[in-house]
């Protein structure tokens, strides 16, 4: 498994995105992000990279101060869970936490059921958001372009309800978690290809700091 660092000023995030550089520190970025990064830059960012979850930490980033506390204490927790999660991709994004799980590994074909070997990933995700409570999740389901765009957008929903049902049952508060599903949408590789839609066939989960925990980390630092 491995972590990847993905940086994401406002101002030059589409630049930065689309010339892959990335290699500032996620502790220290905090403090240049300003308060223009909202739901615009996060919308853009999430078309250029072809995810609703780092679309959404894009456009969740705090700055200043707060900014970077909550980046120092995501880095914490993203080390944590590349240590703890089996064959997930674990990401850095703006000042929150991209992972993503091959959807073959947590489900069967054509199925929303979580395979009894996928449960360990989830059970450890869980251990870590009972570790870290404030946070919102994000579960995205995405599948590949085979079948029809609606079936494939209903069993990504499903898919990614079955992943906040297990966290729930975990003692996840419902209320912290978002599920959705983006079906065939927003695919990372070509569908023309079985190992591209081997790679489209996936889970994300983004976590992000709180409202309640932001305003009170912006109140501390003032």
């Amino acid at each position: 498994m491995k972590t990847h660092h993905l940086i994401t000023f406002p101002v030059l995030v589409l630049v930065l995105l689309f010339s892959g550089c990335s290699k500032l520190s996620n502790t220290t970025k905090g403090t240049a992000i300003g308060a223009g990064a909202g739901a615009g830059v996060g919308a853009l960012a999430g078309k250029a990279l072809g995810s609703t979850v780092k679309g959404a930490l894009v456009g969740a980033v705090v700055g200043g101060a707060a900014g970077n506390i909550i980046g120092h204490r995501m880095d914490q927790q993203a080390e944590e869970l590349e240590q703890s999660l089996r064959d997930a991709e674990v990401q850095r994004v703006g000042e929150g936490i991209a992972i993503t799980f091959d959807s073959g590994l947590l489900f069967g074909f054509d199925s929303s059921e979580i395979q009894p070997d996928a449960r360990e990933n989830l059970t450890q995700l869980a251990a870590s958001l009972n570790e870290y409570p404030d946070s919102d999740i994000v579960i995205v389901g995405h599948t590949d372009s085979r079948g029809s765009e609606e079936y494939n957008l209903g069993l990504s929903n499903r898919r990614s309800e079955a992943a906040k049902t297990y966290l729930v049952s975990q003692g996840i508060p419902s209320s912290r978690i978002q599920a959705q599903g983006r079906g065939e949408l927003e695919p990372i590789a070509d569908n023309d290809l079985e190992e591209g839609r081997d790679q489209n066939r996936r889970v994300e989960v983004g976590i992000i700091a709180s409202e309640e925990y932001v305003n009170r980390i912006q109140a501390e630092n003032r």
